[in-house]
């Protein structure tokens, strides 16, 4: 087996327990949400989502980029004879995490009444931002141990922590809301599952890691003589974080300002849909770093080139049907599920996952390439000039355009930074898209779409009966197409069946899906063959 594929062997390993506990989470979470979706006024819903902005606002300056420097040094010393130094790094990472975290809180707390009077123009959320302050210790604490979790490349156990978190959040939410609580009910649930996460994550992370590893004979180095490294890595990281999350922040501060909370809860319901994706994204992006981190560009030159271009063509091959798919079936998922309330939503949904398109050139691939090679301040000025693009349009547009302002600063500020990032990494590392094979993914994922449309604007049936016929339609076409097209072929499923082998009953269910791409290719063999017989 080469060296690539074993990589991409493991990194499929960890993708496996990332997207069973994204689908386990999300089933648990999309459930209680669309129950709170039922219960409660677009109102609240829209008061629910505004009292967030603040904590999250806050959370942007907790880290300081230990989480991705604890990720890199985790991977890098493990099974290595500085493994023995990792409990000092673990202990020291989590102390300034939650010291930080804080220091923050409070800062949180005691703005709370300004920002809900002066910013928010609306007095009566101040206890709810409050009530979410909490959320940045508790949110501090898991997400350190999360990135902890991969660097050892321990996927279970995030696994484990995000389905505890989404049992919690999905009784205690639409309980809470359906007894009568609207927003505030929404909120305690959405804190209660914040705070038992970070005690799972903390849990796992002491029995299942910390306790086995190595103590070391060395004397144990002060606070901030473990923490230079970590910050002179992740520092710059953190930076670039900041900027880049201003953006998004900034935007949410501009569209509660702004716009109308009923408004605000039909966006809501469309980005909650619009998390299913993650099942595609997350484990995808999680997997890429680590796998990236063990490559040394000068000397791994070409099986850099080829893990790159593999990632984008396999990742291409899910999330691209899957946003497609999305944005033509939003229309009768929420229908269905809802009947005539959120009849925003659909339009606000397809908008807003449009960008995740660029995943054909390589959209997620190229910032976890310029994480883990440590190119930590061309991210900051990528992050950077997406802020200053995004900003500046957030505030002209969302105005007098509402939702639709959120959704279009948004793109237009990512969509720059995006391919600028993707060009100067083929500069630096002669990485980049086999654009062929995107093309051809765009193109069968296109037809899937189009025929699944026709299909539901020609037959008037019950909503239910749309979205179950319109699946199998987009699913069915869809895999036919990429055979046809040419956008895998039988090296693929023969890389796909090596690196997914070990995923126990997930690599027998791909295999079923490798088994019905395989007879459209067999297909199309044949033809071909014949053909050149005549």
């Amino acid at each position: 087996m080469s060296k690539a594929m074993k990589m991409g062997k493991t990194s499929a390993t960890g993708g496996y327990h990332l997207f069973l506990g994204k689908i386990a989470s999300s089933i648990m979470l999309g459930i209680g949400t669309i129950l709170v979706g039922m219960f409660i006024t677009e109102g609240d819903l829209g008061l629910y989502t505004v009292a967030l902005v603040p904590a999250g606002t806050f959370l942007l300056f907790q880290d300081w980029g230990i989480s991705a420097a604890l990720t890199k040094y985790c991977a890098s010393y493990k099974d290595t004879e500085k493994e023995d130094e990792l409990r000092n790094i673990i202990v020291k990472g989590l102390s300034f995490g939650a010291i930080t975290a804080l220091v923050l809180t409070l800062l949180s707390l005691l703005t709370a009444n300004f920002v809900t009077s002066t910013i928010f123009g609306n007095s009566d959320s101040v206890f709810l931002v409050a009530l979410a302050s909490i959320t940045i210790l508790s949110a501090a604490i898991y997400g350190t141990c999360i990135s902890i979790f991969v660097g050892f490349e321990r996927m279970k156990l995030s696994t484990i922590a995000m389905i505890v978190s989404a049992i919690v959040q999905g009784i205690l939410s639409p309980l809470l809301v359906y007894l009568g609580y609207g927003a505030l009910g929404a909120l305690i649930g959405f804190t209660v599952s914040s705070g038992v996460s970070a005690i799972t994550a903390l849990i796992l992370l002491y029995f299942i890691i910390y306790k086995k590893l190595p103590k070391g004979n060395l004397k144990n180095p002060k606070f901030f003589e473990t923490l230079r490294p970590l910050l002179h890595y992740g520092f710059p990281i953190s930076i670039a974080a900041i900027v880049g999350g201003l953006s998004p922040q900034i935007t949410a501060l501009a569209m509660a300002s702004f716009t109308d909370l009923a408004i605000i809860g039909n966006y809501r319901i469309a980005i909650n849909f619009a998390i299913f994706l993650t099942f595609f994204i997350y484990p995808i992006q999680t997997v890429l770093f680590p796998a990236f981190s063990k490559l040394k560009p000068a000397k791994d030159k070409q099986l850099l080139k080829t893990i790159f271009a593999s990632s984008i063509k396999y990742s291409s091959l899910f999330l691209a049907p899957a946003t497609i798919g999305l944005i033509i079936l939003g229309a009768p998922l929420i229908s269905a599920i809802y009947g005539d309330k959120w009849l925003s939503a659909p339009l606000f949904l397809a908008l807003s996952v449009m960008g995740n398109l660029l995943v054909l050139v390589g959209s997620m691939s190229y910032s976890r390439l310029l994480y883990a090679t440590g190119e930590t301040k061309l991210i900051m000025k990528l992050e950077t000039l997406k802020t200053c693009i995004q900003v500046p349009f957030a505030f002209l547009l969302i105005p007098p355009f509402g939702i639709f302002g959120v959704i279009a600063s948004g793109i237009m500020g990512g969509m720059p930074p995006a391919l600028i990032g993707i060009y100067l990494t083929w500069r630096r590392y002669e990485t980049k898209a086999d654009f062929q094979n995107s093309i051809r993914i765009f193109l069968a994922s296109t037809i899937a779409g189009v025929a699944t449309y026709l299909f539901l604007i020609t037959i008037a049936v019950d909503s239910w009966i749309l979205l179950l016929g319109g699946a199998v339609i987009f699913l069915v076409i869809y895999i036919i197409s990429i055979s046809l097209v040419g956008a895998i072929n039988q090296m693929d499923i023969k890389n796909l069946r090596l690196m997914f082998s070990g995923l126990g009953p997930i690599s027998k269910l791909l295999e079923i899906l490798l088994m019905l791409i395989e007879k459209p290719l067999k297909v199309k063999e044949r033809f071909s063959n014949t053909h050149k017989l005549e």
